[in-house]
């Protein structure tokens, strides 16, 4: 039984969209929104922090009603490093101390536990303490409550989420020695009290985010007459070269004046403050890491693809501007004169439903020099057939038969038809005068077994008819002229194309497996040997869909369509000729510009919204804005080529992000169709035993 076709499109475009742009502003705003390390901060009045605090130890407990301040015993030293773990210099760190075998205190910060969590593991297992030091480097004393808890929170879950294990104590940025505790510095010491917090200060700090002395760094953090000591160092936020290199030397010389190391709790007399955390922290935590984990990861990986979708939309656009150029020489400007000498061609016009239409498009068949009109009515349940009827033209016949879908009822018309050369044309179709002479003159060279026409749009009315029409000049009609110059067009446009009898016969006339007849059988052609050629002076106004419902069927039928056929004839790439053309020229094309990119291409635009909103990327907001001029350059020599006013013009920027967005919701549908086995709604009846084919002719052999 046949599946239906997803429906989830929207979502998953709006999701991967919302996702990227989420991740974006964590990384850009959060993760990046710490302040300047190593600033002292002016710390203001005092006149508010208990003097126990002010002249007291370097461990403040404010969870209980009454602060208690613990100072650090004589002789004794807690080495504490900030800002960690950095994959550069804490693995440097964590070497001086295993060879010194000295413990230390870490006090990391949330965001780089989630990069690096091996070295927060490598820590814990060495036998070093934890303690927190917020998630994003800021300010405690300038933050707001909710801010405060939001930043603990985070730390301590992306801790759980590394090692399974909690901590209680926590040093602020920015902090310095008890005796500069100011009253914002000490709300915040009791808000983190109050979520059950131990703030640890220093004594001695080495100032090693600003010195550029080893002897600096050692001369800073040594006690005086055996004093104990909490000393700040960091392992991260920076070049710790000098830090590395001042550690061991500082350790040896306090070894040498009978100090004893140990870590911040054992030296204040508190128990170990490292504890294993709640199940639910850890799982968590987990998600909190593989969450910071992406955003940290995001950036570079969309410069990696944006570099890649600008890459890649350079090269289609000089390529396709090389393409209309060199084709336009070898037109020789003006468009030729096409006298027909092969002979009358006969014409087939599928229709099912188009009363309103089917009798202009057979008026300008008869116009334009057809002497043999087939026109297939498929099933209409309207007056289609009568209205042909109604003509009364004896070079005009209508041949009816059940809605068996358009491959069925192009077979049928063939056969029904009298002369060697077929033109195809949709009842919705307006050929222009010297189409019929201009496709049929390419017939003059043997090789040709089909002629692509150039279709333009007739209804040109409403903001959606006009982006298609900007889309039928720029994108089809030069990519139609880039394939013609390769002799392997995959295209032959239902709405004006022709065919040698023999051509079709040689691959059994239009084949129902794909939803895209048109692009099947120009591929089944080239695979044969034929050449399937563009003709850009023949010219045919067609209908395109009105209403997004009906645009967003058609397009879906053409990717899903499009993926079908590149499927069926991926082996084309190993074959040599026209069909080793169409496989490693034209098939792979179709992939990189009408599936990768399309689907790549927003991406652009949200990284360059984010850009602007955010002030913080501007390199891809230049190359969005580079990559609009260049495809309002090529859109204006398109239509200026195709004899097309630019009037419209300053519809393209618009249509560059709203029409490219929908044509990748398009892509994404198809795709989640065919990784499904799904036909779309709207597929119509595939081919049965009783269908006519093209009747038997020469088959030539492959070229």
């Amino acid at each position: 039984m046949t599946r239906a076709a997803p429906r989830g499109h929207w979502y998953v475009l709006v999701s991967v969209l919302a996702t990227v742009l989420a991740a974006l502003f964590l990384a850009t705003s959060v993760l990046r929104g710490g302040g300047d390390a190593g600033i002292a901060h002016d710390r203001g009045p005092d006149d508010l922090v208990p003097d126990s605090a002010l002249h007291g130890g370097p461990v403040l407990d404010a969870r209980t009603a009454t602060p208690v301040s613990s100072r650090i015993p004589h002789g004794t030293v807690a080495l504490t490093f900030d800002d960690g773990p950095d994959a550069t210099w804490t693995p440097q760190v964590l070497e001086v101390l295993a060879a010194k075998q000295v413990p230390a205190t870490f006090f990391v910060t949330g965001e780089h536990i989630a990069e690096h969590p091996e070295l927060v593991r490598a820590q814990t297992a060495a036998g070093h303490e934890i303690g927190l030091h917020t998630f994003t480097h800021i300010d405690l004393a300038t933050a707001s409550p909710r801010r405060t808890r939001l930043e603990l929170a985070a730390s301590r879950a992306v801790l759980a989420g590394a090692t399974g294990s909690s901590t209680t104590l926590l040093r602020p940025p920015y902090s310095s020695t008890p005796d500069a505790i100011g009253n914002r510095d000490w709300q915040a010491v009791l808000r983190a009290g109050e979520l059950g917090y131990l703030t640890v200060l220093s004594t001695h700090d080495g100032l090693d985010w600003q010195t550029h002395d080893t002897e600096d760094i050692v001369r800073g953090a040594l006690p005086e007459d055996g004093e104990g000591a909490v000393v700040l160092l960091h392992d991260g936020g920076g070049d710790r070269s000098r830090t590395v290199a001042a550690l061991g030397r500082l350790i040896d010389t306090l070894k040498a004046r009978g100090y004893r190391f140990t870590t911040v709790s054992q030296a204040a007399g508190l128990p170990p403050q490292l504890s294993p955390a709640p199940v639910f922290d850890r799982w968590y935590g987990a998600a909190v890491i593989a969450l910071v984990s992406t955003a940290v990861a995001l950036p570079p990986a969309l410069g990696w693809l944006l570099a890649a979708v600008a890459l890649l939309t350079a090269a289609r656009l000089v390529l396709l501007a090389a393409a209309a150029a060199a084709h336009r020489r070898r037109a020789g400007g003006d468009p030729p004169s096409c006298p027909q000498t092969l002979g009358p061609v006969s014409a087939v016009v599928p229709a099912h439903n188009e009363e309103a239409s089917i009798a202009a498009c057979v008026r300008a068949l008869l116009d334009g020099g057809c002497p043999d009109i087939v026109v297939v009515d498929d099933g209409s349940t309207d007056s289609t057939a009568d209205v042909v009827r109604a003509l009364n033209d004896p070079r005009v016949r209508v041949v009816t038969q059940p809605n068996r879908g358009k491959p069925a009822a192009l077979n049928n018309g063939i056969a029904h038809t009298v002369h060697q050369l077929i033109l195809m044309v949709d009842a919705d179709t307006l050929l222009a005068p010297g189409a019929v002479p201009a496709l049929t003159a390419a017939f003059a060279d043997p090789d040709v077994g089909a002629v692509a026409g150039n279709t333009k749009v007739a209804n040109r009315t409403g903001l959606l008819a006009l982006w298609q029409h900007l889309e039928y000049a720029m994108s089809f009609g030069l990519e139609r002229r880039l394939f013609d110059l390769a002799g392997a067009s995959p295209t032959v446009p239902g709405a004006i194309g022709a065919f040698r009898r023999t051509a079709l016969a040689s691959v059994g006339g239009i084949s129902a497996d794909t939803l895209a007849e048109d692009t099947d059988i120009a591929m089944a052609l080239c695979r044969r040997g034929w050449r399937v050629v563009y003709r850009s002076e023949a010219h045919a106004g067609t209908h395109v869909p009105s209403t997004i419902r009906s645009l967003w069927h058609q397009r879906h039928r053409w990717a899903y369509g499009t993926l079908q056929s590149i499927w069926k004839h991926r082996h084309a790439v190993t074959e040599t000729g026209t069909a080793g053309r169409l496989g490693r020229l034209t098939l792979p094309y179709l992939v990189l510009f009408q599936l990768a990119l399309p689907l790549a291409a927003p991406l652009m635009d949200a990284v360059a919204l984010h850009g602007l909103a955010t002030a913080t990327a501007s390199a891809p907001v230049l190359a969005w804005a580079a990559f609009c001029l260049a495809q309002l350059a090529l859109a204006a020599y398109a239509l200026r080529t195709d004899g097309e006013s630019l009037r419209h013009l300053w519809l393209l920027p618009l249509q560059q992000v709203l029409y490219r967005t929908g044509l990748c919701l398009v892509t994404i549908h198809a795709l989640a169709t065919a990784a499904l086995g799904a036909l779309p709604r709207w597929h119509t009846a595939a081919t049965t035993p009783e269908e006519p084919r093209v009747p038997p002719a020469t088959v030539p052999r492959s070229r």
